[in-house]
């Protein structure tokens, strides 16, 4: 009898415990779902929309920006014209180039402004008809004279993506991430202790090394995957 007693006690609580964790494996899966639901519909009542205007271009150009210093920033670029010109006038240390709207993708890049005359010198020999690779030994040349300057540290943040729609709520371009170019003129692999190619696809590495444009490069992991 005793025994019996036992084995119906020892029953009890097996079916106890199994009933305990089914209950807990539905809670989780039932909140799984309802975060799962949540981000569907937080997506589906996104309106996105085209840049169509000047203001579109500057709002979407700021987000390359730290987010602290996008009202007090200069953005320049074309216009929806085709014109470059200043879109925004600004007062702090950065200025952003807007995305071209004639130009497949987006991509918006925030500098400071130290590096302009390095940039300037750039489009103007690109307008010239130079090629690529025509430009980086020019502005070589010229980084080695003294001609330019380009200040070690100095960092370019860019904003880019695929797409161009955009949330005019928020400004974020659909699908779009940041990446970082810290410029370290003439540095190498051995002077910084960086790789020359990426061990993984978010870990820093050094670019065109031993040249005036050598920069650290910083890809971070697109949003969904943080």
């Amino acid at each position: 009898m005793k025994h019996i007693i036992i084995a119906f006690i020892f029953t009890g609580i097996l079916m106890s415990c199994n009933s305990s964790d089914k209950t807990k494996t539905t809670t989780e899966d039932s909140a799984e779902m309802e975060s799962k639901e949540k981000n569907i519909a937080i997506e589906s009542n996104r309106e996105l929309k085209s840049i169509t205007t000047d203001a579109d271009l500057i709002a979407t150009a700021l987000m390359a920006a730290p987010e602290e210093s996008r009202a007090d920033s200069k953005v320049i670029g074309y216009n929806m014209k085709g014109e470059f010109v200043t879109l925004k006038e600004g007062t702090n240390e950065f200025i952003i180039l807007a995305d071209d709207p004639n130009k497949n993708g987006f991509s918006a890049a925030c500098y400071h402004k130290d590096l302009e005359p390095f940039m300037a010198r750039g489009r103007v020999l690109k307008a010239e008809g130079k090629s690529h690779q025509d430009i980086f030994e020019i502005r070589e040349e010229e980084m080695k004279s003294g001609a330019l300057k380009i200040t070690t540290g100095a960092t370019l943040h860019i904003y880019y993506g695929a797409k161009t729609d955009f949330d005019p709520k928020t400004s974020k371009v659909d699908g779009a991430q940041m990446r970082y170019v810290v410029y370290m003129p003439f540095a190498t692999s051995e002077s910084t202790g960086l790789p020359e190619a990426p061990i993984a696809t978010n870990h820093p590495w050094i670019m065109n090394p031993g040249t005036h444009r050598a920069h650290i490069m910083i890809s971070p992991l697109p949003e969904e995957h943080n």
